[in-house]
C-alpha cells in the first residue's frame, strides 16, 4: 500500500490542526466562559481591544463615512423640524 504525503504549497500551507479539532477547541473555550462567575465574566470581557492597524486609505474612507453620516443626520433633523411647522 502506498502512503501519500501532503503536498506543501508556499501560497497555501497545510494546517497541522484539523478543522474539527479547532471547532472542538472553540466550543471548549465557549463552555468555560459560560461557567464563569459574573465578576470573572465582566473582567474577562472588559479587557480593551488594541486599535486595528489600518492603511491610510482605509482611515480616509472611514473619516469620509463619518462625515457623510453626520451630514445626513443633520439633513434628517432639519427636515423633521421643518415638517413640524
Amino acid at each position: 500500500m502506498k502512503t501519500q504525503t501532503p503536498i506543501m504549497n508556499d501560497a497555501h500551507p497545510i494546517s497541522s490542526i484539523p478543522e474539527q479539532d479547532l471547532q472542538a477547541h472553540e466550543r471548549f473555550e465557549d463552555e468555560l466562559i459560560l461557567h464563569l462567575e459574573r465578576d470573572q465574566f465582566v473582567a474577562e470581557t472588559s479587557r480593551p481591544v488594541p486599535r486595528a492597524a489600518l492603511s491610510p486609505r482605509a482611515t480616509t474612507g472611514l473619516w469620509a463615512l463619518r462625515i457623510f453620516v453626520v451630514l445626513v443626520s443633520l439633513m434628517v433633523i432639519y427636515t423633521f423640524i421643518d415638517q413640524l411647522h
